[in-house]
């Protein structure tokens, strides 16, 4: 596979997941914050959905096949600095890319993003792919970035962030980064190390209730500072304050839940 040296004025970062026809989560999400970074963004759809701003009307995953050929096309040729990974669907479609992710030199950072549902609780997530996603993605990440449902899926059990991100790390993972959304109160985001590291991030909560697409921004977000030579706690530093941003200037699109702003540094020299 190719990896390569830094020839390039940029950083190639690829994501594998699935695509929100609505724009604001996904692949779509993914792009548009890699561009943000200064990153040359690839990508391998995993799925397709059908997905607006009030729900997920329906998904439909894309043959095992499709997905390696899409991944060994990128990778084979223009090489990765990073990967990021999302909306994975099945189990089938998890272990393959966990098969390909091992592939790759050491070098090259992971970016796991545990998505299991959407914005509005839509499962995104075959029930027998969570073990896959487990037992199979979580040992070759660099970092993943569940939620505390996600963490608390994946570990078996509730718990403090603490709790679960040491039963996470269990299963091989270098980094894990339990986002604080969910949780009442200003967020804060906790990383937890392998090698003892742990570090909280916080921000103001934004009262903004356009927010679609918080999880699949912050991943790529940190998969492109990966990508760009940051080590991981710098990485997420740069991503958390992007997305604090990028939430705070989301914006109202169709009936329901609008996205985050991926543009917010931007608009104000347009």
């Amino acid at each position: 596979m190719n990896v390569g040296e830094r020839r390039l004025p940029t950083a190639r970062v690829l994501t594998i997941a699935g695509s929100d026809s609505g724009g604001g989560a996904g692949i779509q999400a993914d792009l548009k914050t890699l561009l943000a970074f200064g990153v040359h963004g690839m990508s391998a759809l995993t799925a397709i959905t059908a997905q607006n701003s009030v729900g997920v009307q329906g998904w439909w995953p894309l043959p095992d096949e499709a997905v390696r050929a899409q991944v060994r096309s990128v990778v084979d040729d223009i090489g990765v600095d990073a990967v990021k990974t999302g909306m994975l669907g099945t189990a089938s479609t998890t272990r393959l890319v966990a098969e390909l992710l091992a592939e790759l030199p050491d070098e090259v950072p992971v970016v796991v993003d545990p998505v299991c549902a959407s914005k509005h609780g839509d499962a995104l997530i075959a029930d027998d792919a969570v073990a896959a996603l487990r037992d199979e993605l979580l040992p070759v990440a660099t970092v993943i970035t569940p939620n505390l449902p996600e963490a608390s899926l994946l570990a078996g059990r509730d718990g403090s962030p603490r709790e679960l991100a040491e039963v996470l790390l269990g299963f091989g993972p270098a980094w894990v980064l339990i986002k604080g959304g969910h949780a009442e109160g200003d967020p804060i985001d906790q990383l937890y190390g392998a090698d003892g590291t742990a570090k909280a991030f916080a921000a103001a909560r934004s009262n903004n209730r356009h927010s679609h697409g918080t999880g699949c921004t912050l991943a790529s977000a940190i998969a492109s500072r990966l990508g760009w030579g940051d080590d991981v706690v710098s990485a997420v530093a740069a991503a958390k304050e992007y997305i604090t941003g990028a939430v705070a200037a989301g914006f109202p699109l169709g009936a329901g839940i609008g996205p985050t702003d991926h543009l917010w540094r931007l608009r104000r020299h347009l």
